[in-house]
Formats: C-alpha cells, sequence, structure tokens
C-alpha cells in the first residue's frame, strides 16, 4: 500500500468521503473470527437458557427409541418411519438453537461494519483474474496475517481439542451404560462444556483479528497527500471555478441593475468615484436603491442617466453614505430620509420648472447625515 501509479506514498488517514465511497461499494472491516464468535456464543446462551426443556425433550425421543415393539419391526413402514421420526423430534429439539445462531449471523455485523447491501461487490472484476495480481495477493501481507490466524486457530483448537478427549474420554465410554435419562444429561453437559471452551478459545482468537482487521482497513484505505487535495477542492469548490462563477454572477447583477437606471428619478454622485440611482413613488414607503457602483460602473451608471435624462446630483457625502449602507433594490436608511427628501424635492421643481420659464430654483446645499452613516473616500 506504499504506493500508487504515482508512486506517491500513502501517508495521510482516509477521510469520511472516502470511508462513506468504499461503503457504497461493500467494502467495510471484516473480521470472521467475530462473526464464528457471536454464533457460538448465541448457541451457548440457548443451552443456558433452553438446555432444561431441549434434554427433557431427548430424553423422551430416547426412550422411544430403544422401546422397540414387535408390531413395529415387521410393519411395512418401520423402517421408514424409524428414520423420519425421530429426524423430526431432533429437527423440533435443535431449532431454539439454530434460530439463534441463524439471528446471530445477522447480529454479527453490527459489531463491525455494520450492514451493508451492495451490487459493486456482484460485478464481475477482470483484474483479479491476473495471475500476477494473483501471485501477488498470495505473497502480500493480508495473506501471510491469514495464515497466521490459521495456523493460530489450528494451534488453539488443536490444543483443545486434544485436552477436552483427555478429561471427557472416560466419561464417553461411560455413557453407553448408564440409563437413557442419565446418558442424555451427561453428554448434554459435555456438549455444553465442549462450547463453553470454544467460545472462550474463539474469543483470544478475536481478540486478535479485530484490531488488526481494524488496522488492515484504515491503511488500504489511506490516501496520497494529494488526493486529500483534490477531495477537499471537490468538496469546497476549485477557487478558481468559483471566482468565475462569482464574476459572471456579478456581471449579470450589473446589467440588471444597469437596465433599472432609466427609470430612477435621481442619481447621486461623488463625481470622483460614486454613483447612487434612486427611485421613489406614491407606492413606496422610502426611496429604493434602483443601482450602484463604484469608478467604472459609476461612470456607467452616469452615461445612462444623461443619456435618458435622468437628474445627476452631487453630494460626494450622502453619495459615499448611500453606497456604504444601502443595497440594491432595498429603501434606503431611515437615518439618510431627510437628506435624500431635500434632493427628490428638488428635481421635482427641476422637472416642473421645465414647463415654466424663469422660475427661480433653490438647489439644496448642505445635508444631515449621521456621524454613524457618513464614510471618507
Amino acid at each position: 500500500m506504499a504506493e500508487k501509479d504515482t508512486g506517491a506514498e500513502r501517508t495521510e488517514e482516509a477521510t469520511p468521503k472516502r470511508i462513506e465511497e468504499a461503503r457504497k461499494k461493500g467494502d467495510v472491516a471484516r473480521s470472521r473470527e467475530l462473526g464464528t464468535f457471536v454464533m457460538l456464543l448465541a448457541s451457548l446462551v440457548g443451552f443456558a437458557m433452553l438446555g432444561s426443556t431441549g434434554v427433557a425433550a431427548y430424553k423422551r425421543m430416547a426412550q422411544n427409541q430403544w422401546r422397540i415393539e414387535r408390531e413395529f419391526l415387521f410393519s411395512d413402514q418401520g423402517l421408514l418411519n424409524g428414520l423420519y421420526v425421530p429426524f423430526i423430534e431432533a429437527l423440533w429439539i435443535s431449532a431454539p438453537f439454530l434460530f439463534l445462531m441463524f439471528v446471530a449471523v445477522f447480529i454479527g455485523p453490527l459489531f463491525m461494519g455494520g450492514w451493508v447491501f451492495s451490487i459493486t461487490s456482484l460485478k464481475v472484476d477482470l483484474k483479479k483474474l491476473d495471475p500476477m495480481s494473483g501471485i501477488v495477493r498470495l505473497f502480500g501481507i493480508q495473506s501471510l496475517a491469514e495464515l497466521f490466524k490459521s495456523v493460530l486457530k489450528v494451534v488453539v483448537l488443536g490444543v483443545l481439542s486434544v485436552l477436552m478427549f483427555k478429561l471427557y474420554i472416560d466419561d464417553f465410554v461411560l455413557l453407553g451404560s448408564l440409563p437413557i435419562n442419565d446418558a442424555v444429561s451427561s453428554m448434554f453437559s459435555i456438549i455444553f462444556t465442549i462450547i463453553l471452551v470454544l467460545v472462550m478459545s474463539l474469543s483470544l482468537v478475536a481478540v486478535v483479528d479485530v484490531p488488526y482487521q481494524k488496522w488492515s482497513y484504515a491503511k488500504k484505505l489511506r490516501m496520497t497527500f494529494q488526493e486529500v487535495r483534490e477531495e477537499q477542492k471537490e468538496q469546497s469548490g476549485n477557487p478558481e471555478v468559483k471566482g468565475k462563477i462569482r464574476q459572471m454572477q456579478q456581471a449579470n447583477a450589473n446589467r440588471t441593475m444597469l437596465l433599472d437606471v432609466p427609470e430612477a428619478d435621481v442619481v447621486i454622485v461623488n463625481p470622483t468615484h460614486f454613483s447612487v440611482a434612486l427611485r421613489y413613488d406614491d407606492n413606496l414607503i422610502a426611496p429604493v436603491v434602483v443601482a450602484k457602483g463604484v469608478d467604472h460602473m459609476a461612470l456607467k451608471i452616469r452615461e445612462i442617466a444623461k443619456h435618458n435624462k435622468v437628474e445627476i446630483f452631487s453630494a460626494p457625502p450622502l453619495a459615499r453614505a448611500l453606497h456604504r449602507h444601502s443595497e440594491v433594490g432595498e429603501a434606503i436608511p431611515s437615518e439618510l430620509y431627510l437628506a435624500v427628501a431635500q434632493i427628490l424635492a428638488y428635481v421635482l421643481q427641476v422637472k416642473e420648472a421645465s414647463f415654466s420659464e424663469g422660475r427661480r430654483l433653490t438647489r439644496p446645499s448642505s445635508f444631515t447625515i449621521p456621524k454613524s452613516l457618513d464614510s471618507s473616500e
């Protein structure tokens, strides 16, 4: 796992996105030893909870089997019934334990990796048919680890089998000489002890296997530094692409904004930098900003205003305050109502004067702008 096609080392831990993608493909950390341990533990719990009922049922079945009637021997269906009936009874006795083990098959994965359903794992991967890849996997770390686990299980279970055989050999020999009830009770006791020992032995193997599988899975999903950077770019967006998108959005907004300038009643400017176009009618609570801009955009707004005979009024402090504290499509701040009202009143006088010659107009020369809204260039 040290290298990829680029030769870069996988030194970075897998990101949540990488883990989720692997999970969607059915690739999760798994421990077969843990699953086997859970199944045997379930059967052990089944023996502890239902053992007495099972022993009693098996005793009745054994007594019926060893009680052979003369009619049974000469019956045409005797042999068939002698095989079929005990099989059904034994299956019925073992059903609770088999059910517990069946449930354990589905519970086991919850302890490591959880339930995963993916059709990706069902697809045929031709790369797995490559002989060279197979040889590499055969002598890889994963295969060596699996070999070590198998040897460990064989050694542990082999040693325990020898010890259990020596411990219970005499009891097995005596089963044939005991009464049926005693023999059955003794047999179930031996089986319970054997399963208990198996569970304890496999728990040792699982304790070793679970941390290894988690470590191996995390190592397999490690990423190169470049892969982490590329993923971060995908999630947060490429800065260059985002910048171009913002530029396009701003350009579209500017074009839309300039289309509204002819509808403005006045454009308040600072001749050097700022232009703010305002519109007001009786249906509005306060004047609304229809366009604003600085430098090149401010000049564009003034040009459109001149072309459409919109009044342009120079008021540098007010233009700066409006540009800084108002947004296109929104009403102006209430603190600037009075100053803007003076200008709108003057604009109205200009429009009326165009129909009556010789009328003198009083141009506003000073405005009341709160210090909190005043801003210098």
